[in-house]
């Protein structure tokens, strides 16, 4: 198994932070995404990403909003990234008042070269984290 951790500093309350970052319907459709749907709530919610014309299918797995973290699972084998087994933790940490860190650590079996698997996964958490912190501002 390969993991990918990106831990970032965001100027923001976590509580904001983790509103924006945990709100699993929330993904917006524009740039490579093409057409988003989610059907459920909480825990077993199941999102499709479609981007490129194939689908990412994932499931909320884990969501506790005391502690401010939540884990998702990507549940097709068909889905266009590079990865197979896939699992991702994001957990939202205070630093005071107006400060906070959040972690992002996936799981996952590459399928093909590690090191691209490792860096586009890299990038979907940084961009993640990147546009929570543009919505605060």
């Amino acid at each position: 198994m390969t993991t990918v951790q990106v831990l970032e500093a965001v100027e923001a309350n976590a509580t904001d932070v983790w509103n924006i970052l945990s709100d699993f319907g929330g993904i917006e459709v524009g740039g490579p995404i093409e057409a988003f749907e989610i059907e459920g709530e909480g825990v077993g919610a199941v999102r499709t990403i479609t981007m490129g014309g194939a689908q990412i299918v994932e499931r909320l797995e884990v969501l506790d909003n005391e502690a401010h973290v939540f884990t998702y699972a990507i549940i097709n084998e068909d889905n266009p990234l590079p990865v197979a087994n896939y699992s991702a933790t994001v957990t939202v940490t205070p630093d005071g008042d107006s400060s906070c860190s959040v972690d992002w650590t996936g799981t996952f079996e590459a399928v093909g070269d590690e090191d691209a698997a490792s860096e586009l996964v890299r990038g979907i958490y940084t961009g993640g984290i990147q546009r929570a912190r543009a919505a605060l501002t």
